[in-house]
């Protein structure tokens, strides 16, 4: 039997907070199957899976009104910019999502993991191709980093601190005979779960990697650049857990990127993400993308994302790239430019040629978001796709003669 509990807040989210507020609901408790935030952020409505004592409604209830008042008091609306926007045909208003679940194009394979057919691929090795053109016009140098991150790096880059709720840990059984035949004899799945006794599992000494720019600045601690900076390229798996936020495609707990990534002096760096919203928003154009770029936060955790928000808004040091869902009424972040001042520069020792702590800077394309968003404002039937991609898409998929429309 479900509990429900209404909780009236003190004072309303202010309404540029609401949808941050909503997303840590997902991780308000474990015994909350469901959390809503009032469309006026007055109050919030929560479905227990079970029933609850009245002990434990009110200690429920207490976290609630902690996560929201760490989240928005003392918190001001920051001046919300916008760099660049293009209104496309967005020919498509239905989810895409369903006729590709239908059509095998996309197949669950976990909460929060897909598998990828030919047709999204097609439309992901396209914004490779078009990225791989980008990165080199800008003397990119690539490289290439493992899905695995040391948690001793993502401590010291304070990520424990900052973003706790979307870490991933990697963990392996005891390097102990009689642990390895226990969880042969008694290791099962239950409702998508490993069951087995706890102890039979290692430590974890490495996590899933969140995002691709980390590896970088790790293989630089203690480095010096050179007077020309230092403008590399990679592209990887990123691991971000999201909880009940992940939906379809437009928010996943494994993802891939393609990052270009500048360290050097603040000037290189700044000119540097100019010249690629230039060259990315020729891609923008191919695809006939509806988008906005706009000053925009990262999803800090509850008891920094108030300080953390404020000074990236008031140094302009985040900007996104949002594309609208037709379907959805909302949109969604596909790519976004990011400058993080000298902060890698002095927590890893990066000097540039002055001496300095060198300054660091990325820019990243979430492939699956960007083609959802794609398929999600032109369908997914690639007759009635731009040019350009339609053109790409096309040749790939005649390779594969098992495909059909």
């Amino acid at each position: 039997m479900q509990d429900r509990i209404l909780l009236a807040l003190d004072e309303p989210v202010s309404e540029y907070l609401r949808p941050d507020v909503q997303s840590k609901l997902a991780y308000l408790d474990t015994r909350i199957g469901f959390a809503k935030l009032s469309d006026d952020g007055a109050s919030m409505e929560l479905l227990a899976s079970r029933s609850l004592t009245a002990e434990e409604k009110h200690e429920i209830e207490e976290i609630a009104r902690h996560l929201v008042k760490s989240m928005c008091e003392d918190a001001f609306e920051p001046e919300m910019k916008i760099l660049d926007e293009r209104t496309g045909a967005q020919p498509y208003d239905q989810n895409p999502m369903d006729d590709l679940l239908r059509r095998r194009e996309v197949v669950k394979e976990g909460d929060g993991f897909y598998a990828i057919g030919p047709l999204m691929t097609s439309v992901m090795d396209y914004l490779e191709h078009r990225l791989l053109e980008i990165a080199a016009e800008a003397g990119a140098t690539p490289y290439r980093f493992p899905a695995l991150i040391s948690p001793e790096y993502l401590e010291k880059v304070q990520y424990f601190k900052n973003f706790p709720h979307s870490l991933a840990f990697v963990s392996h059984l005891n390097e102990s005979l009689p642990d390895i035949e226990r969880f042969a004899a008694d290791g099962h799945c239950c409702d998508g779960q490993v069951v087995a006794d706890p102890s039979l599992f290692a430590r974890p000494n490495a996590m899933l990697s969140p995002t691709v720019c980390h590896h970088l600045y790790n293989t630089l601690a203690g480095a010096k650049i050179a007077p020309e900076g230092l403008v590399a390229t990679a592209f990887g798996n990123c691991f971000r857990f999201e909880s009940r936020n992940m939906a379809s495609l437009e928010r996943v707990w494994n993802f891939t990127m393609r990052e270009i990534i500048f360290v050097g002096e603040d000037d290189f760096i700044e000119e540097g993400l100019a010249k690629l919203r230039g060259a990315f928003g020729d891609v923008l154009a191919e695809l006939d993308l509806t988008y906005a770029v706009m000053t925009a936060n990262d999803p800090f955790f509850v008891g920094t994302f108030r300080d953390q928000a404020a000074y990236q808004a008031a140094f302009e040091l985040k900007y996104e790239v949002r594309a609208p869902l037709p379907y959805a009424d909302k949109t969604i972040a596909v790519a976004s430019y990011n400058r993080h001042g000298n902060f890698f520069g002095r927590t890893l020792d990066i000097l540039d040629s002055a001496g300095e702590a060198a300054c660091t800077g990325c820019f990243g394309v979430g492939y699956e978001r960007l083609a959802f968003a794609f398929v999600s404002q032109h369908g997914t039937t690639p007759e009635n796709w731009p040019q350009a991609v339609r053109d790409f898409t096309m040749k790939a998929l005649a390779k594969d003669r098992g495909f059909s429309f």
